[in-house]
């Protein structure tokens, strides 16, 4: 008896990188010192577009599925110490960046970024803008717990130029947001929705998962139903990634009320075909976007790129990450910022910047790049094109594509003189996919790095 795609992808689904980066993060090295990334940032060119990442790694309370790097207090004292760390970076960096610089994204991430008071997000706002010179149609995003929105928030996020609100939402069924320790009402998103559009704020996303506790296709669509009555421009539909040994408050969710990996799968296809019938347009591996959104308007072009937070239109190669633990990206190479926060606060004191890792990207790895993020954004790539445009042979690839034959046997993708394509129904595999060209990837080994890919 003939197994159908499901079942074959079931079968092959490995612990493979989300590919936000190319090398990924695990590869990074120690850094002796941070003299390396003032020198990366000093070699900027003028007039070059950056990118802003300011990390703001604190929540209220301690969700039990989260992956990030953050911290739980009831006071906020630390965070308003943390505030006046993070100004003394900007500061610190401005002398080796240089005001030439035009920043065309700002993203606040998380943590718990709406866990700012309305006065040190304005101060942070004000502090970025006499540093640097940000372009006037700059999207400035922030991440937002539901439970976090005021209006005194909204008022300050709106006069200081916020266009994108990312609202972590998850799901709308009580059992599962009772399982992740995530209390939150629907009403909860529909008045932070309603209130961040009555001040002007168009962009809103929804951040979704599927793998969570007690989920079921019936749960996943009634979810779907609610997100919509929302009206998001963008949903990102991401599969819970069950790390316990890395994440330990991840071992409070008990094992036996996650779906499986065939469940796993099924809540996948049938929140996708929600969000499609419900005029979504599906986008990469996990996101849907509204015919109004600037991601709808990317398919079929090259202005989608994926970074660490997701799909994205942001066409800067150039991403300066401020705060604990938040990575850069520069033309030569990546860098991480401490994610201790004595080293971080030590290193701030100094007035160096708080590299602690990096990663020199080398040729072949800009091509391997490359190659991995068209897959990811366009499930194609012409990897001749490719290989000319980086100046090595048209047989550069020669062993991948006979290691991809098997996946074109299984009906994954298709491959004709050289332009590889990830068939539409098969999506899911596209990171396996983009494994193959993942020379720093080692699939056998037993300690594991990754989730699954389902």
């Amino acid at each position: 008896m003939s197994c159908s795609l499901k079942e074959k992808i079931l079968e092959l689904d490995a612990r493979i990188p989300r590919y936000t980066s190319y090398p990924t993060a695990p590869h990074f090295t120690t850094a002796k010192n941070s003299g390396f990334y003032t020198d990366w940032l000093e070699a900027l060119p003028t007039g070059t577009d950056i990118s802003l990442y300011l990390h703001i790694p604190f929540c209220h309370q301690l969700c039990w599925y989260c992956g990030c790097h953050t911290k739980i207090t009831r006071r906020y004292d630390p965070v308003e110490a943390y505030i006046q760390l993070l100004l003394q970076e900007i500061d610190t960096l401005s002398a080796h960046i240089g005001k030439d610089k035009i920043v065309r994204h700002i993203h606040f991430g998380g943590g718990s970024p709406g866990i700012l008071s309305p006065r040190d997000f304005a101060c942070l706002m004000e502090q970025i803008r006499e540093t640097f010179t940000i372009d006037k149609k700059a999207e400035i995003a922030i991440e937002l717990d539901p439970r976090n929105v005021t209006e005194a928030r909204v008022a300050a996020y709106a006069k200081a130029g916020v266009n994108r609100v990312s609202l972590g939402v998850q799901d709308f069924a009580s059992d599962t947001l009772a399982a992740i320790n995530r209390p939150q009402p629907f009403y909860l998103s529909y008045e932070a929705v309603t209130l961040l559009r009555s001040y002007g704020i168009s962009g809103v996303n929804l951040d979704l998962m599927y793998g969570l506790p007690f989920q079921t296709v019936e749960s996943i669509k009634d979810t779907v139903a609610k997100a919509v009555l929302l009206k998001p421009d963008r949903i990102a539909f991401f599969g819970y990634a069950h790390v316990p040994w890395v994440k330990k408050h991840m071992r409070l969710i008990e094992d036996s009320t996650l779906p499986d990996k065939d469940l796993r799968y099924d809540l996948f296809q049938a929140g996708a075909a929600a969000f499609e019938k419900a005029g979504y347009r599906s986008i990469g591996i996990d996101h849907f976007a509204r015919e109004n959104d600037s991601l709808f308007k990317t398919v079929g072009t090259s202005h989608i790129h994926r970074n660490f937070q997701g799909y994205t239109t942001d066409p800067c190669s150039t991403l300066i990450g401020l705060g604990l633990s938040a990575i850069s990206k520069l033309p030569q190479g990546y860098s991480q910022n401490s994610p201790d926060m004595s080293a971080y606060q030590k290193a701030i004191s100094n007035q160096t910047p708080p590299a602690a890792k990096y990663r020199a990207i080398t040729p072949e790895d800009r091509l391997r790049g490359d190659v991995i993020e068209r897959l990811m954004c366009h499930f194609c790539v012409d990897l001749p094109a490719l290989c000319h445009a980086h100046g090595v042979n048209n047989n550069h690839f020669k062993e991948e594509i006979m290691a991809l034959d098997a996946y074109q046997k299984l009906g994954f993708i298709n491959i004709d003189e050289g332009v590889i394509t990830v068939k539409p129904e098969a999506k899911l595999m596209a990171r396996a996919v983009c494994a193959a060209f993942d020379t720093y990837l080692n699939i056998a080994d037993t300690a594991p790095r990754h989730a699954r890919a389902i």
